[in-house]
């Protein structure tokens, strides 16, 4: 008996490779002929970026993000102080971002998250990883960004940041969104609204404001079409976290009295003031990628509303300019400032300029 085992030992191992090459030609996985590595696990990694973009520039920032009248009169005052806009607001050689590529780029170059935190490093959440690498998502922050950095350093960086990676990586312009947590989310709506013809979409997580009512400002009006057009932002905030529900609601309201239709909530069951896990990420990315269904019929009725509301009130302006009321009507037109921002303009500036 023994005799017999080692002779079927021996003509298994002979029969071995004969066995194995049928196996590999049926395309059977077998784990010792493998000889295709998966690749690495992809880490983060810090870098510094050295690209500028007049994207990022301080005239391009001012004329985004504030509204017409305080745009103007910024400009004034630096003029009258021998100052101007010129230039960046930040020194990329100075600065550190936490860059993390997935390890399989998708055809058609990868999606692209640009992440404002309300802390002040630079880390890549928890449990986010493997849905970037699903998805075929790089992931890139900014350190020293968070919700105690020197006001006028986070839209910048989250900017540059963009820029810098689709310098470095093949990224489809389609894919690319801003996200954040907290005070960092409310950052990340900010820059969805001012730049949406570099951030298609926002993941808003557990941070939002109100649009219309002067913080943040309504970009141009060019800006502001292209938010309504195409834009879709994603609200995760949990079931527990009373305080920025509300929030939330108002700001969806918001959205949906300015004509931004493409809109979702995601409520996270059991879940606090916290991050977004990796589940919650998932959902999120999910209705952000989901096709959007067009109604033009409806955005053009919505838009309608909103010129005859301005309309309307720039006439009032008019009116009590003409009656010589100049201190009511300065009140007024800053109040349609506050509301439209750069929906108003150019009409606004000029009623502006005659009341000087």
């Amino acid at each position: 008996m023994a005799q017999w085992r080692v002779m079927q030992r021996k003509r298994l191992a002979c029969a071995a490779p004969t066995m194995l090459a049928a196996a590999a030609w049926l395309g059977i996985v077998t784990g010792p002929v493998a000889t295709a590595q998966a690749p690495a696990k992809p880490t983060p990694q810090s870098v510094v970026f050295t690209d500028y973009t007049p994207l990022a520039d301080n005239a391009e920032l001012a004329r985004r993000l504030l509204s017409p009248l305080a745009y103007v009169e910024l400009r004034r005052r630096l003029a009258g102080a021998g100052g101007s806009l010129s230039g960046y607001p930040v020194d990329l050689a100075a600065e550190k971002f936490l860059l993390y590529v997935p390890a399989r780029p998708p055809a058609a170059g990868y999606g692209l998250m640009v992440f404002v935190p309300p802390w002040d490093d630079a880390r890549l959440p928890e449990g986010w990883s493997g849905v970037l690498d699903r998805l075929g998502m790089v992931f890139v922050s900014a350190a020293h960004s968070g919700n105690d950095a020197a006001n006028g350093r986070r839209e910048p960086l989250a900017v540059l940041a963009a820029y810098d990676v689709m310098q470095r990586l093949k990224v489809d312009p389609a894919r690319v969104l801003v996200a954040g947590f907290s005070g960092g989310s409310r950052i990340a709506m900010r820059l969805a609204l001012a730049y949406p013809d570099l951030f298609r979409g926002a993941v808003l997580n557990a941070g939002s404001d109100l649009i219309g009512s002067g913080e943040p400002a309504l970009p141009p009006r060019e800006l502001f079409e292209r938010f309504q057009e195409q834009s879709r932002l994603v609200y995760v905030t949990g079931d527990r976290d009373t305080l920025h529900l509300a929030m939330d609601a108002a700001s969806l309201e918001s959205m949906r009295k300015w004509c931004v239709l493409g809109v979702t909530q995601r409520i996270t069951a059991w879940t606090a003031h916290e991050g977004a896990s990796g589940a919650a990420l998932s959902r999120a990315l999910q209705a952000l990628e989901a096709p959007a269904a067009a109604d033009p019929g409806r955005l053009d009725a919505c838009r309608a509303g909103i010129e005859q509301r301005l309309t309307q009130q720039l006439a009032e302006v008019q009116a009590l300019t003409a009656r010589g009321e100049r201190g009511q009507a300065r009140k007024r037109l800053a109040a349609i400032d506050r509301e439209f921002g750069g929906v108003a303009a150019p009409r606004s500036v000029e009623l502006e300029a005659a009341l000087e």
